[in-house]
């Protein structure tokens, strides 16, 4: 070969290794990751910190974007978003918006993840997201309703425990409420009775008629059905039981009588010091130990009838659906697999101060006496199907109204209620 042939065929090879060297190089950085974008009302800083502790931190195969929502404006920016194809992949669904999302969410078939799967890994309660067409979602953390109580309240009248049992409230009332002579209320055992000055009045609600015996609502032929008015062979009616002793304590002719529609919200008496028991949910123990510093409280779980066998705790669940719209639905099932698993589960629970959905976490009890009461409530937490917070919040409040104000009888209220609520779940 001649000299210029030679210098030609060693450019050429030079130039194969060049782009053998590039291609390589672009090939290996044109490997996307699958982007998955994640509403959520965690706040950002803390989801990137969960982030950090789980295999999605630096993940090549998966890009995670993360959009933080205020509770106020999801909904609404929601349902525009999937108007519109800009919707996110996989959302935050609590257990309250599980029927008035169910039409968005892409459920996981059961041959994908398995019923005993899903029961082996979360808590019982967890067990509504289990729609007949599949799973809804994969839950996260728990928010039990817990019983707040003021303990210089309870050590004025020489009493050293909150009460375990629902009857013991009506001694209680006497030796803790104050009244004067025109029954104007000084100081008040619990803030039941009424509605609207009362936080989480439905809830309490719910959590006394599912101890009494009725879940409210079950999943029947594939839809949500309202049971709230059944007997499940039990007198009086479980509902009926729930709501008659609710009400007692507004009633001014009862010794009980505790509340009234004067007053101020529960959350603020409790924090003025003249509220000896607040039934709050626990993600509320910051707020309160941040508005009153000098507040001496503690926590305990809720109470039980010593008569029924539902040791049961309303709570607010947290889990991750899928979108029907989602253009990446095994991807984002990888995601949230992932944000589910043990190691997630538990810096979801440790940043956000909840208890951890996941059984195999609930196992280990925590140092801290708060975050003990929350783990107990959370295994006998459970919660309800609810066709529409807001509307369900105005059936509840007029049922109670009626009660009070003397328009209805309870049985009568409760078949109204129930009535209300089949007409909801049928739209």
């Amino acid at each position: 070969m001649s000299k210029f042939q030679l210098i030609l065929t060693g450019l050429f090879a030079a130039f194969i290794v060049i782009g053998v060297i590039i291609f390589a190089a672009f090939k290996g950085g044109s490997v996307v990751a699958t982007e998955v974008v994640i509403w959520g009302t965690i706040p950002k800083y803390t989801f990137d910190n969960i982030i950090e502790s789980t295999s999605l931190y630096n993940n090549d195969e998966y890009n995670v974007q993360y959009i933080e929502k205020s509770e106020e404006d999801f909904d609404n920016d929601f349902i525009e978003a999937l108007a519109s194809d800009s919707g996110p992949d996989v959302f935050l669904l609590p257990s309250s918006k599980i029927l008035k999302h169910r039409n968005k969410i892409f459920p996981v078939p059961y041959e994908v993840y398995n019923q005993r799967q899903f029961k082996n890994t979360f808590i019982e309660g967890t067990e509504i997201y289990m729609a007949p067409e599949g799973i809804l979602a994969l839950p996260v953390i728990v928010d039990p309703l817990v019983m707040y109580w003021n303990r210089q309240i309870f050590n004025k009248v020489k009493i050293t425990e909150p009460p375990k049992y629902w009857d013991e409230f009506y001694n209680l009332a006497n030796l803790i409420s104050q009244k004067d002579g025109a029954l104007n209320i000084l100081q008040s055992l619990v803030a039941f009775g009424e509605f609207e000055n009362i936080s989480h009045a439905k809830e309490i609600i719910l959590n006394l008629a599912m101890q009494a015996g009725t879940p409210v609502t079950i999943w029947n032929e594939g839809n949500a059905k309202s049971v709230f008015s059944d007997s499940f062979n039990k007198i009086p009616i479980p509902a009926e039981a729930a709501v008659n002793f609710y009400t007692e304590f507004s009633n001014p002719v009862k010794p009980t009588y505790s509340w009234n529609r004067s007053l101020p919200s529960s959350f603020d008496y409790f924090l003025s010091g003249n509220l000896a028991l607040y039934l709050g949910f626990a993600s509320e123990i910051s707020n309160i130990q941040l508005k009153n510093p000098n507040l001496n409280f503690d926590v305990t779980s809720v109470p039980v009838s010593r008569e029924g066998n539902n040791d049961t705790s309303f709570a607010e669940f947290q889990a991750f659906a899928i979108t029907k719209s989602s253009k990446n639905r095994s991807a984002a099932f990888g995601i949230i697999s992932i944000l589910t698993s043990n190691s997630a589960v538990k810096a979801f629970s440790e940043n956000l101060k909840l208890a951890p959905a996941r059984r195999d976490l609930l196992s280990f009890k925590p140092i801290d006496a708060y975050q003990s009461v929350f783990y107990d409530s959370a295994i006998r937490a459970r919660t309800w199907l609810d066709p529409s917070p807001k509307d369900t919040n105005v059936i509840f409040k007029d049922m109670i109204e009626s009660i009070t104000s003397g328009r209805s009888r309870t049985s009568e209220a409760v078949v109204r209620t129930h009535r209300e609520l089949s007409s909801l779940l049928q739209k």
